[in-house]
């Protein structure tokens, strides 16, 4: 089953909940973000 729950606030690509589990992250803002817009994110993080 697959619930439209809001779009990327990066790239606006749509983010759905997948059998239970959310395809992104919710920011600290209580925004959405892609997987793919957070991996850039957390590389430049580690150091």
């Amino acid at each position: 089953m697959q619930e439209w729950i809001g779009s990327c606030r990066s790239c606006g690509k749509t983010i759905y909940c997948e059998n239970g589990f959310l395809n992104g992250t919710v920011q600290e803002d209580q925004t959405l973000e892609c997987f793919e817009c957070q991996e850039p994110a957390d590389e430049e993080g580690e150091s």
